[in-house]
């Protein structure tokens, strides 16, 4: 009988607190501030975009390739070439960027791009897809190549500064390379796929301890001689923010799976990505996930948040005493990790204040000589391990302020194509790719997450996915592969 009476209470105590959340989620949806945002001026800023400097520029530099097309009778050269297939270079380089060499997925992506431009100097009726955070990318690539040709030692800045600017404007080549709706969705399943792939091997390494292990990774002291998986990415925590991505596009693959064959195959790649994210022992992922996960409900389903403190209490006694005690050592000063990452912030706090509007140039040759006269209690370091103190440094604050306009932009219009359309994929993977990025800048706080330049590729690439995605239903459901 007392049980009983627990029971009923239980259920009471979860109606209740479930309709005082719901009455405070329809108060802030039917907000002003809220309906400002998730209802952007769409039509107003696309005909804003073609009276802009950009559009002017790129239309007389179409109508050039299209002449310079017909003049040398390309049509003959590439009729039927595979080099028109841009969606499947473009696709090529997203999904293998986790598994192949930097320099081999610059060459994919340099593929995609030229590709792409053939079919741009193909067609004249066709134009380069627009999407307002486009502006931004332009405006941060641009700002990255000035930063990187006034570097304080440009030989040093060259490469790295030149990947970014290349691996930032894919996002744009990613947007026009896939021009239908099969297209799109093959994209987004072979990303799950090599997701799955790099967690698998992560999971291997773990079991045989094949890999290279740094003692920098884990303070030994305190945890003593634990092993993180670093798979395809060679560290952990660059691992962890990759993850970070791919299992919420799983997670969405597994709530839009048709049948159980679908289901299980998601629920199995769920599984070992999630498995593969506990094996990095990367606290910062941890907590971006932990982030994208909660954004992820919020958004589908937020009254399952009220299970969230009974699931944070069944996972203490599940999970190994390992990974509770990594987990609870966040923000503890004793842990000589955290406390490398804190006084590595002092120092490079103390060098923007004299390099806060330019910056010092991309690369690790650029702040290593610089950093070291600022350097707290002489600790080196190769970057800041901040994503956004690191882009004031490699081109100052205005390439911050940019990347943030830059994510503004894209939040807003996923934001509003999540409220906008009705198919359930479409609105599942919205969230999925919103969520992934936004997990990814709250691990960004604690690392410089654009280190690995595959990892900067995948972020750019996720950007542009995320405005496929919105768009998907006004996609063609096949048509031309081109």
């Amino acid at each position: 009988m007392e049980q009983m009476r627990t029971i009923i209470q239980a259920s009471v105590l979860y109606r209740v607190l479930a309709a005082i959340c719901l009455w405070f989620s329809g108060q802030w949806q039917r907000s002003g501030v809220i309906q400002w945002f998730i209802h952007p001026p769409l039509a107003l800023e696309q005909a804003e975009s073609k009276s802009s400097v950009f559009y002017r520029l790129w239309d007389k530099i179409h109508q050039f390739l299209n002449w310079l097309w017909r003049m040398l009778c390309l049509e003959k050269l590439f009729a039927g070439s595979i080099f028109l297939k841009s969606w499947l270079w473009c696709g090529a380089a997203v999904v293998l960027a986790p598994i192949l060499p930097t320099m081999a997925v610059l060459g994919l992506a340099m593929v995609g791009s030229f590709s792409v431009l053939l079919n741009l100097m193909r067609d004249r009726q066709r134009d380069l897809f627009y999407v307002p955070m486009n502006r931004y990318i332009w405006l941060y690539a641009g700002i990255y190549l000035v930063g990187t040709f006034f570097s304080v030692n440009l030989k040093g800045s060259l490469l790295g500064g030149m990947l970014t600017v290349a691996f930032v404007l894919f996002t744009i080549m990613l947007e026009n390379a896939v021009t239908t709706r099969r297209q799109l969705d093959v994209l987004i399943a072979m990303m799950v796929l090599a997701g799955t792939a790099v967690a698998l091997y992560g999971i291997l390494q773990y079991l045989f301890g094949w890999g290279y292990q740094s003692t920098a990774w884990v303070d030994t002291d305190m945890f003593g001689d634990s092993f993180r998986v670093p798979s395809t990415l060679e560290n952990p925590n660059m691992l962890g923010q990759y993850l970070i991505l791919a299992i919420p596009l799983g997670g969405a693959g597994l709530l839009s799976a048709k049948d159980w064959a679908q289901r299980v195959w998601y629920f199995i790649c769920c599984g070992i990505m999630c498995v593969c994210m506990l094996l990095t022992l990367s606290r910062g992922a941890w907590l971006g996930l932990l982030f994208a996960g909660f954004l992820f409900v919020l958004f589908l389903q937020p009254r399952l948040l009220l299970l969230a403190p009974i699931a944070l209490v069944a996972l203490y006694f599940v999970l190994p005493d390992t990974i509770i005690n990594r987990f609870s050592s966040i923000g503890d000063l004793g842990d000589s990790s955290t406390s490398y990452r804190v006084y590595i912030w002092i120092g490079t706090l103390a060098m923007l204040k004299d390099y806060w509007l330019c910056g010092i140039g991309p690369g690790d040759a650029a702040f290593n000589l610089v950093y070291p006269k600022y350097s707290y209690s002489g600790i080196v370091a190769p970057h800041a391990h901040n994503l956004y103190l690191q882009i004031v440094c490699d081109a100052g604050i205005v390439a911050l302020v940019i990347f943030v306009l830059l994510l503004y932009r894209f939040f807003r219009d996923m934001c509003a194509s999540f409220c906008r359309e009705k198919d359930w994929f479409t609105r599942l993977h919205i969230v999925a790719v919103g969520a992934g990025i936004a997990g990814f800048l709250v691990q960004a706080m604690t690392d410089y997450s654009f280190y690995n330049y595959r990892v900067m590729f995948l972020f750019w690439a996720y950007l542009g996915v995320g405005a496929l995605i919105s768009r998907r239903m006004s996609l063609p459901e096949g048509g031309k592969t081109a």
